[in-house]
């Protein structure tokens, strides 16, 4: 993976970081790291913001752009927005409903599958996460004293998601269902309202 590959990894994975935090991660210089990201800035991908300090210069963080989605996968959402389109206008609203609820029960079938054999929150979660990353959600779990999250920092049914919300209920539903037994699920971050991340807060009954 080429250095700028991996510094667009790290802020879509981490949010805002300085040349300096990104250098650290990477064990490059502070100065080959700026010059990676005011390449990227130029092309569009990245942009930055000034900080007040505490004292000195204000300090600059590096942040992903709206146009860096495409590098992570949402080349196809025209297409997508045109087929959710057609699909009310052929099918109406209800038509659409029979989709998601048949998308929501086959993704529901194989996440029962996966987890039938994991106990525990933290081990259900773990497993959660790593089905959700192979399908580009680039998922991860955390966990705050007896608080989980499920944190997910790319949307690739984004498109979809911005034309329709049901398909962002679907996946909370989901997620509540799969852990009733032994968690409540909320979702307190959203991609689609405007946040870096969709995170998902996950409380132990």
């Amino acid at each position: 993976m080429k250095t700028h590959e991996k510094i667009m990894q790290l802020l879509k994975v981490q949010g805002a970081l300085t040349a300096k935090a990104l250098a650290a991660e990477l064990d490059l210089t502070t100065m080959g790291v700026r010059q990676h990201v005011q390449a990227l800035e130029e092309s569009g991908e990245v942009s930055f913001r000034d900080e007040k300090a505490p004292r000195g210069r204000p300090t600059r963080y590096w942040f992903l752009t709206e146009k860096s989605n495409e590098y992570f996968g949402d080349r196809h959402n025209e297409l997508t927005v045109q087929l959710i389109d057609s699909v009310v206008t052929l099918f109406g609203d209800e038509g659409l409903e029979k989709i998601i609820a048949h998308r929501e029960s086959e993704t529901m079938s194989n996440y029962r599958v996966a987890l039938a054999d994991r106990y525990g929150i933290k081990e259900k979660l773990t497993m959660l996460a790593k089905l959700r990353t192979a399908e580009g959600y680039m998922a991860s779990v955390d966990q705050q004293d007896e608080v989980f999250w499920l944190i997910e920092n790319h949307c690739p049914i984004c498109a979809a998601a911005s034309k329709c919300l049901n398909f962002c209920r679907s996946e909370l539903q989901m997620f509540q269902t799969l852990l009733s037994e032994v968690a409540t699920v909320s979702r307190e971050e959203h991609i689609i309202e405007g946040a870096r991340r969709c995170a998902y807060k996950v409380m132990p009954i």
